[in-house]
């Protein structure tokens, strides 16, 4: 077991949390890594990019005129705050589809904040409230863009999804059945491939800028989405909306569900572009933020006063409903030069 994380209480060791690191340069070459680098790993929502990129290449955005802001929607698991419900609803209508048309179903929200309000009201959550409404709405629209039927667009065999399967394989270098197929939470076909090869996806997109083709473009603007409406991304409280505030658009990062997640990281003048990929393998969450913010450090990007507005993540504080600290989570994973 790959050891990544301990919780103490007190002086007691309550839980440790193996993990996953694969850092991969601008070729794609593996150079830093912990534990298994090639875990099979189910990307979840952190492969919410490559699938905007399919829907992106049907010509959709410009057909329907969805603009930037929307297409970090789409790329969103987002925290069903006003502004994310609100901007869903635009979308299908811009689309010239409805509500009902979502494949996607409503939950509880990921902000505490709004989940608390929703219960004040006593509001009962539809499908535009999903965290992945906004990627759905870009999947009916991308449907539309195909001439293909907007029933269904969920389901494995549907045109869109055909091009999704093909869109993820080509942007991980890998033969279509070198990924792997489950159902996400939000009723979507979800991909699962080496940790690495996510890592190699997310380095796409922060290369992107670099190069001058049709589809490096594309990945340039889903790059510039995201950075520039983090807030989109994800929402208040989230660190998925932290982490690119922090970095000012010299990085790109999004959380798939179950403890994966994923960096793109611009190229300086000392060096080139990077992916980082993380998998828990118990699916914590709060560790999972934990060893992003500690990978960071170790391979000194940004600069400190960056990285330090994350510490919250970092070094999460433990602490008791009287407020007494309890206990530390302690991040030991030194990556290992491959």
């Amino acid at each position: 077991m790959s050891i990544a994380a301990t919780v103490y209480r007190g002086d007691l060791v309550e839980n440790t949390h193996a993990a996953h690191v694969a850092v991969v340069d601008a070729e794609g070459r593996l150079i830093y890594a912990f534990g298994d680098p090639s875990r099979m790993t189910l990307a979840r929502s952190a492969a919410k990019p490559a699938q905007a990129l399919a829907v992106l290449e049907t010509g959709a955005l410009d057909r329907f005129g969805f603009d930037d802001a929307d297409l970090a929607l789409m790329c969103a698991s987002h925290n069903s705050e006003p502004r994310h419900i609100e901007r869903t609803r635009a979308m299908l209508a811009k689309a010239h589809v409805a509500e009902a048309d979502l494949r996607c179903g409503g939950h509880a929200p990921l902000s505490d904040a709004v989940w608390k309000e929703w219960i004040r009201r006593d509001y009962t959550p539809t499908g535009v409230c999903s965290n992945c409404s906004g990627k759905h709405a870009g999947m009916l629209a991308g449907a539309r863009a195909l001439g293909a039927a907007v029933i269904d667009y969920h389901l494995p065999e549907h045109p869109l999804q055909v091009r999704v399967k093909r869109t993820v394989a080509e942007l991980c270098d890998l033969p279509e059945d070198g990924v792997q197929w489950a159902t996400d939470g939000c009723n979507l076909p979800t991909p699962a491939f080496p940790l690495d090869r996510l890592a190699r996806l997310f380095m796409k997109l922060a290369n992107a800028e670099v190069e001058i083709t049709p589809r490096a473009k594309a990945l340039a603007r889903i790059y510039r989405a995201m950075t520039t409406y983090p807030e989109l991304v994800a929402g208040n409280g989230r660190f998925c909306t932290a982490l690119m505030q922090a970095f000012d658009g010299d990085l790109v990062g999004k959380v798939g569900a179950d403890a994966s997640y994923a960096i793109g990281v611009r190229a300086t003048s000392t060096r080139g572009a990077l992916g980082i990929a993380v998998k828990v393998e118990d699916g914590n969450t709060a560790v999972l933020y934990a060893i992003v913010a500690h990978v960071l450090a170790q391979l000194d990007i940004g600069q400190e006063t960056q990285r330090a507005k994350l510490a919250a993540y970092r070094n999460p504080p433990m602490r008791n409903t009287m407020g007494i600290e309890t206990g530390r989570l302690v991040v030991s994973m030194p990556l290992e030069r491959v």
